[in-house]
């Protein structure tokens, strides 16, 4: 049984109130309706609509009330005022004896009295203002005149008793007239007023200032605000001269100058209303008098306050960039005044103004640069469709624009320091670094970046600076300390320096844009700064110290261990004792280690993606899961800013960690000053696999970079091809948006480059250290890769890596083209021959290539190209083509017989060209000059061959010049020679008399303009007469800086325009050849493989080993043929014992004579003679006691006669080897 039966067997009647069908059938799609349901809808409905109109009509009777009674309430108002006006009036007539019924009809009459009496008592005076301001209105033009009118008997009653009206009674009726009077005058930008009525208004809120001071000051807002409508002529319709500006001033300065609790909020309303308007320097001088007397010390507070990052006070988001850059003018301007010209503080900036500014120049660095140096006449309505704000394409107004100029004012920017505390010269410990320095670091690094232009410049003139110990007591010339040394010690006293000179993980919980705390595992109490602060004064000092080292030759450098005195070069005086310099190495190579090794962590992927990428990249797993990751999650260093500095991205830094460690690096090369291995960071890198590894990244990056090469330049062709479709549209009506899309897409392409380029930094990370800062890895590790790379790229282009099978295999392919790299050359003119045949080739001079010698009547040579006629055609060619004595004048030797390109060539060549009638510009002297540099790309070209092939030339470059080698690759390098940068140092190898002369003058005592230098110099070109045969000087004088003649050098700025002519010498003179010379050398050898090496590093790549020959080494990777071949017994010839004996007796000058004699290079290969390409190899030539030996250096093969003798083996081979001739001694 159920236990819900009742006995009745009928069903349950279903009532259902809500109107719906509930039967599925009839309310299945395509089913119809029955009457029954739509009349139960329509009931529902009809209910809802009654019982909305029930509660209308019980709303309606509470709401007509409600009406009733506030429309009563506003007209008993009316009528009252109405009531206080009559009154008010009336006592007003009687005072000036006017008709009551005429003042009725007409209120504006009470104006027209002349002669206004005071009030007759502080009763009536105070019975009249409480009328007032029941009633008193802004929107009324009648009530205004009311006010005017008690404003002026108000104000000759208080010039008849100054004493009278005592505040405590006065204090609301006075308040609530001078909230109506600041609402009065906020409407003279829509209504209006005669000169009268607003000078009356100012003058009364003058005096209300002076009577209730702190009450007013909780409306300085609108108070300052009202000043700032009628002071500005852009803003309202009163013109300057309307008003009295004397007056205006006093309401400004009668809020200002009393000391009350609400001084500070008064400035905060003068500085966030007033000092935004713009063009107050033209008020007829008030804006000096009000900057004169008001309160500077409070008005730097309430600027810093203002300043701070609350949202409710931030002027940053409240104001816009303009408002903010005249703030920034006038804070500027009133610190000026305030101080007076010729004062010592004016030159000292205190820590509140050093604050204020930087901050504000952070927030507005963008406008700033791009703004300050544009002219009137720049201004531009058109951009090409970039979206650019109006406002930052005009140039800044000359009042704003000369106030921010003096910022990077040689005396201001020198007398940072004068006032700074000497950090504690403390060793053991870490104490807490000054809040000056780290305000002045984030002042100096802002302006740096602010002010790009002049950036050397502002380092120059921080380096100039100087703190003291008790400075201002004793001002004692011997108590100075460089701002170097300063800020060194400020730098190392920091938890962060320490950090990560310990472990250079602890870069990456620094670095991250995420960390908002030291992640260390000391006491918190130790890490007493917040990160920001203690990045500030380390970069600060990067910044100076990377701006020293170009001006500082080695002398100097290595004089920072000895005691210094005031009697000393400035220059002296700022160097680093070199304990110190090698403490400041290891924190930068531990921080640049951990900005390349971890660059995925610190840019704040995930680790587990880390691991995904580069784990499953060594393992040989890579797929399309990489590239993926890489377009779903892009990696952007560019957008991470450090220590809160604008401009100072993640990116700069890093190029500024390298270029710093590479420079002391360069000064460790040529003079050792530190330990064995201490640059080295093998412990870090996993060198048990990292060739591998390294090769493998190699390998992995060619592929990103060829796929999205390809995919690049299908976009950029499309868009080309769209482009020259449509023909030149540019100005051409309806075509702008095309265009926009069109720059669009090639940004979007940019953009996706750059992304690329990121994310290749992050999974190749061996590879970045290799290019930035290869000095980490030993050299005989980079040799190795360098050739594991080489291979690489052949295995990639041919197949193989074996030349024969190349050949073979092009000469039965039906696409192959070996005819192209085979070459008949003349032996008189082989550089001109191999010019002519070979520079076509381009990049495919990597393949092998074959050589037939003729002589002068075009007969070949017999003999079948092996490799040593490629050998020996490369040597020959770099022998004419470098030999300083030939004609084609290319290279040109220092005083060391040290190689680099003539930096006048390509004048030469247009001195020439114009002699002989050639008009500049024209077809053929355009096709000349390509002529001449193409020969340089040439010999770039050959000069990457010898490198790719492993074969050694027996040639020296400049040191400065091979440094531009390794500079031509790298993260964030520019191409050709751009990343480097000149320094006094290198001059020494291009001209040792100038660089002598420089330093002359860099440590000249007295004043160099004795010596009527200014900003040009003179370059001499040698011209050939027509006859060619002598050559004649001819003077040019080029300007180092625009209107650079009319520039004297001063003491100021002399190491300014040392770095311009080092800089001109090295890179802006020869850069047409050198870049030329870098392109041919970049085309065969990357340039991300010569990055790996330092300029030495990289002409032992070129010539050899200049180390001692090893005589074991070569003997055991000799060959033999003929009759010296080691038979079954494993025995020498005895002809070849008393070779080697003989070879082990020589001096090692001699021993390289010997190498120079078969391989034509006297310097043995860099992974020792086993690299040597052809072998070293030696056979019989005969066995006659009076014959030479001879040698075929095109295959390093010495033909020894069977010497019997030990005396006359070594008498005949040093004969031959001291005559410096080979083949043509057999």
């Amino acid at each position: 049984m159920f236990t819900s039966f009742t006995g009745s067997a009928r069903p349950r009647r279903q009532v259902n109130l809500s109107g719906r069908n509930t039967n599925p059938f009839v309310t299945a799609p395509g089913s119809r309706q029955t009457n029954s349901s739509q009349q139960s809808q329509n009931a529902v409905a009809h209910a809802q609509q009654e019982r909305v109109l029930r509660q209308q009509e019980r709303a309606r009777p509470p709401a007509a009330t409600r009406i009733q009674r506030t429309w009563r309430g506003y007209r008993g108002r009316e009528e009252a005022r109405g009531r206080w006006r009559r009154e008010w009036d009336e006592v007003e007539a009687r005072y000036q004896g006017q008709n009551t019924a005429l003042v009725e009809v007409l209120p504006s009459k009470l104006q027209f009295s002349s002669n206004l009496v005071p009030y007759e008592s502080e009763a009536a005076c105070l019975g009249q203002l409480r009328l007032l301001i029941q009633f008193a209105s802004p929107q009324s033009h009648d009530d205004v005149l009311r006010l005017h009118l008690f404003a002026r008997r108000y104000l000759s009653s208080l010039q008849l008793l100054p004493s009278a009206f005592p505040a405590d009674v006065w204090i609301y009726p006075l308040l609530r007239l001078a909230k109506i009077s600041i609402a009065t005058l906020k409407q003279a930008k829509a209504v209006p007023f005669s000169s009268s009525i607003i000078n009356d208004f100012l003058s009364l809120l003058s005096a209300l200032s002076a009577v209730i001071p702190k009450q007013i000051s909780s409306y300085s807002q609108s108070y300052f605000k009202a000043l700032a409508e009628i002071s500005s002529d852009t803003k309202s319709q009163i013109s300057v001269q309307v008003f009295d500006p004397r007056l205006l001033e006093m309401a400004i300065l009668g809020l200002l100058q009393p000391i009350t609790a609400g001084t500070i909020t008064a400035y905060e309303g003068f500085i966030s209303e007033f000092l935004v308007t713009p063009h107050l320097s033209t008020l007829d001088g008030s804006l000096d008098r009000i900057a004169a007397n008001v309160n500077y010390k409070i008005m730097a507070s309430a600027v810093n306050d203002l300043l701070s990052p609350l949202p409710e006070h931030n002027l940053l988001s409240l104001k816009s960039r303009d408002e903010l850059l005249w703030l920034l003018a006038y804070f500027i301007y009133f610190r000026y005044v305030a101080h007076g010209h010729g004062h010592p503080a004016s030159k000292a900036p205190d820590a509140q103004y050093v604050n204020a500014v930087s901050t504000l120049i952070s927030h507005l660095a963008d406008d700033i640069g791009s703004r300050i140096d544009l002219s009137a006449e720049s201004r531009s309505t058109n951009v090409g469709g970039s979206m650019v704000s109006q406002s930052s394409m005009l140039p800044l107004p000359d009042f704003v624009r000369d106030k921010i100029s003096t910022l990077v004012d040689q005396e201001n920017v020198s007398s940072l320091l004068a006032h700074l505390e000497v950090v504690p010269m403390l060793v053991d410990e870490t104490s807490s670094i000054p809040s000056q320095a780290s305000a002045l670091a984030s002042y100096a690094l802002t302006l740096l970046r602010s002010f790009p232009r002049r950036a050397d410049e502002i380092r120059m003139w921080l380096y100039l600076g100087s703190t003291s110990r008790n400075s201002i007591e004793t001002g004692k010339s011997e108590d100075r300390l460089p701002a170097i040394k300063y800020f060194f010690e400020a730098a190392r006293r920091t938890s962060v320096y320490s950090l990560i000179r310990e472990d250079p993980n602890e870069a990456v919980g620094l670095l991250r844009s995420d960390s908002a705390k030291l992640r260390s595992k000391r006491a918190v109490s130790q890490v007493s700064e917040s990160t920001a602060q203690q990045w500030r004064v380390i970069l600060l000092f990067l910044e100076l110290y990377t701006f020293v080292l170009k001006v500082m030759d080695d002398e100097e450098f290595l004089s920072g261990s000895s005691p210094s005195n005031f009697t000393q070069t400035w220059t002296r005086q700022s160097a680093l004792p070199l304990e110190q310099v090698q403490d400041l190495t290891v924190f930068l190579k531990n921080l640049g280690f951990s900005m390349y090794w971890n660059a995925s962590e610190i840019a704040g992927v995930e680790p587990s993606e880390t691991k995904n990428t580069i784990a499953d990249y060594f393992s040989g797993n890579i797929g399309p899961s990489s590239e993926s990751q890489h377009n779903a999650l892009p990696i952007k260093p560019d957008t991470i800013v450090i220590a809160g500095v604008p401009g100072m991205t993640m990116t700069y830094m890093k190029g500024m960690i390298t270029g710093l460690l590479r420079m002391v690096y360069e000064r460790d090369s040529r003079r050792k000053f530190l330990p064995q291995d201490h640059w080295l960071m093998t412990k870090l890198s996993e060198m048990d696999r990292f060739i591998s590894a390294v090769v493998a990244e190699e390998e992995h990056k060619h592929k990103i970079q060829e796929s999205y090469d390809t995919e690049a330049d299908e976009a950029e062709n499309a868009i080309d091809e769209e482009d020259m479709g449509d023909g030149y549209t540019d100005n051409l009506v309806g075509t702008h948006r095309t265009q926009q899309v069109r720059n669009f897409e090639r940004l979007k392409i940019q953009q996706r480059k750059t992304s690329r380029r990121k994310y290749l930094e992050s999974v190749t990370p061996r590879l970045e250290i290799l290019q930035n800062m290869p000095f980490f890895i030993p050299f005989s590790t980079r040799v190795q890769i360098f050739r594991e790379f080489v291979t690489l790229d052949q295995l990639r282009r041919r197949g193989t890596a074996d030349a024969d099978t190349w050949r073979f295999a092009m000469m039965n392919s039906t696409s192959g083209n070996i005819g192209k790299h085979r070459a008949k050359v003349r032996r008189e003119s082989i550089f001109d021959d191999a010019y002519e045949q070979f520079y076509e080739l381009g990049e495919g001079l990597k393949e092998p290539i074959q050589i037939r010698f003729v002589d002068k009547f075009d007969t070949v040579e017999e003999g079948i190209d092996g490799g040593g006629v490629t050998k020996e055609f490369l040597t020959s060619v770099t022998t004419e083509a470098f030999s300083p004595n030939n004609d084609l004048n290319l290279f040109i030797e220092n005083d060391q017989h040290l190689l680099y390109p003539n930096p006048s060539a390509v004048d030469e060549r247009k001195d020439f060209l114009s002699q002989a009638g050639l008009k500049d510009g024209s077809a053929e002297w355009n096709s000349q000059i390509r002529d001449l540099l193409r020969r340089y790309e040439f010999l770039g070209r050959i000069i990457g061959k010898c490198l790719y092939e492993g074969i050694l030339v027996d040639i020296h470059f400049a040191g400065f010049f091979l440094l531009k080698w390794a500079l031509t690759g790298g993260s964030g390098s520019a191409t050709k020679e751009s990343s480097y940068r000149a320094n006094i140092n290198d001059l020494r190898d291009l001209d040792e008399g100038l660089y002598q002369g420089l330093l002359q003058l860099k440590n000249y005592s007295g004043n160099v303009e004795d010596f009527s230098l200014n900003f040009a110099v003179t370059d001499t070109i040698s011209q050939r007469s027509k006859d060619s045969t002598q050559r004649n000087q001819r003077t040019i004088t080029r300007e180092l800086r625009p209107s650079g003649s009319d520039i004297s050098v001063t003491n100021e700025n002399r190491l300014v325009y040392i770095s311009y002519v080092a800089r001109h010498r090295l890179q802006i003179q020869p850069h047409l050849q050198t870049s030329a010379f870098l392109r041919g050398l970049g085309t065969i050898i990357s340039p991300s493989w010569l990055s790996m090496f330092n300029q030495t590093e990289l002409q032992t790549l070129v010539g050899g080993d200049s180390s001692e020959i090893d005589v074991s080494d070569l003997r055991h990777n000799t060959l033999y043929g003929g009759l010296y071949t080691i038979g079954d017994d494993n025995e020498e010839h005895p002809s070849v014992k008393l070779f080697w004996q003989a070879v082990q007796s020589f001096s090692d000058v001699d021993r390289r004579k010997l190498l120079k004699f078969v391989t034509s290079t006297p310097r043995a290969p860099l992974l020792g003679f086993a690299q040597l390409n052809p072998r070293f190899s030696i056979r019989d030539s005969g066995s006659d006691q009076t014959r030479l030996p001879s040698t075929s250096t095109c295959v390093n093969l010495l033909k020894l006669p069977v010497y019997e003798s030990m005396d006359t083996l070594r008498d005949r081979l040093l004969y031959s080897i001291n005559a410096g001739a080979g083949f043509n001694l057999s």
